[in-house]
């Protein structure tokens, strides 16, 4: 396969992530987080391997790593690559930044640890706490990256 740069006829960078991925081992658990405590509605789900959401513009999966790396699963006579991790991963939500001040008392009236909050430079905000799994749980503003 070629390596393909910007002067090649057709092809553009992508322009944002369609998918994001985190692992856990209780899915019941971490759905509970993410359809209670941040606000998620579960778009689709297999029992003991995956929950998935919609969020505008993209899906938030999360999967049993167990599960998805083991799995042979076919769409169309075609093998999905198995996939899985071990260990904490990282996922940032967009938040509004007139909304980041109703965070903190969200996740405290789900009794959710808030590990840190940062006031960066450039303007973001960013709250961080983390899932049932242990995943690190970051609400920031878009100013962030993009002020």
């Amino acid at each position: 396969m070629q390596n393909l740069n910007k002067d090649q006829v057709g092809y553009q960078a992508p322009a944002a992530i369609l998918e994001s991925v985190l692992y856990c081992d209780d899915l019941e658990t971490c759905g509970h987080f993410y359809e209670q405590v941040v606000g998620l509605r579960l778009a689709s789900s297999l029992a003991g391997r995956h929950r998935f959401y919609r969020l505008r513009g993209g899906m938030l999966l999360l999967f049993r790593s167990e599960a998805t790396a083991n799995d042979v699963i076919k769409v169309n006579g075609q093998v999905i690559p198995p996939h899985g991790t071990t260990g904490s991963g990282h996922l940032a939500f967009s938040i509004e930044p007139e909304s980041i001040g109703s965070v903190p008392e969200r996740l405290k009236s789900f009794k959710i640890l808030i590990e840190s909050e940062i006031e960066w430079p450039n303007g973001g905000y960013s709250i961080y706490c983390r899932d049932p799994a242990g995943n690190s749980i970051e609400f920031a503003t878009a100013k962030l990256w993009y002020g």
